[in-house]
């Protein structure tokens, strides 16, 4: 049996402990104020920012620059999201690493139930002030697209850094997968469809059910 998880705290593992108690506590904090509307003024304030003064239809820089945060934005989509899991999926599944795989299933789903079951509980109204440049259906808070792409990026990139055995490379992998994450954000406050609260809070909470998702993963792996 390898040693008891609790008495050997690497400075991976501390790091996860942080993200996810971190990530908690922001969520918490940001969904308080959220709730007594104390950050109203502040998101409508930048959502502004990412506007035209002289029209609100149209938002700032050039027409490519709508075109490219159009794209990012897709980055968080159930569509993109859904094809970039399966993809390492499979590849877990050639390399026969399942419990990898389990992990990877258990983050990525637990993520998606957790972001409905979020968005249903605070109920919160998308930003009315601007005309959306996206699609939407579903309430504000916290983003779907920024609390997934948080957790399936982060998750993504904590697996792929287990199979590579050079420090530079599990930093690359994580800096792109921490870069996607905090385009798709920014994309949804650009586009009109989110409060830059709600993106905080899906940052908050995604990285932290991908830190807790981690940690579990590690605690059964030192009782095996």
């Amino acid at each position: 049996m390898k040693p008891y998880f609790f008495k050997n705290l690497d400075l991976l593992v501390l790091l996860a402990l942080f993200c996810s108690v971190a990530g908690l506590w922001a969520f918490i904090e940001m969904a308080d104020e959220v709730k007594e509307g104390q950050t109203q003024r502040i998101d409508e304030a930048i959502i502004l920012l990412f506007r035209s003064a002289a029209d609100t239809k149209d938002p700032i820089g050039p027409p490519w620059l709508e075109e490219s945060m159009r794209d990012l934005t897709a980055l968080g989509g159930v569509a993109v999201l859904t094809i970039a899991t399966a993809a390492v999926a499979g590849f877990l599944i050639l390399r026969r690493f399942w419990r990898l795989l389990l992990i990877l299933i258990i983050s990525s789903g637990g993520a998606l139930a957790l972001a409905v079951v979020l968005k249903s509980i605070f109920a919160r109204p998308r930003p009315d002030l601007v005309e959306h440049l996206s699609y939407v259906h579903s309430s504000s808070f916290p983003s779907g697209h920024s609390m997934l792409s948080a957790a399936i990026y982060l998750t993504l990139a904590a697996l792929l850094g287990r199979l590579v055995t050079q420090p530079r490379h599990k930093i690359y992998i994580m800096t792109v997968a921490l870069f996607v994450t905090f385009a798709v954000g920014l994309s949804r406050i650009y586009m009109g469809v989110h409060y830059p609260s709600d993106v905080l809070a899906g940052w908050s909470a995604g990285a932290a059910w991908a830190s807790i998702c981690w940690l579990a993963a590690r605690f059964f792996e030192s009782r095996c």
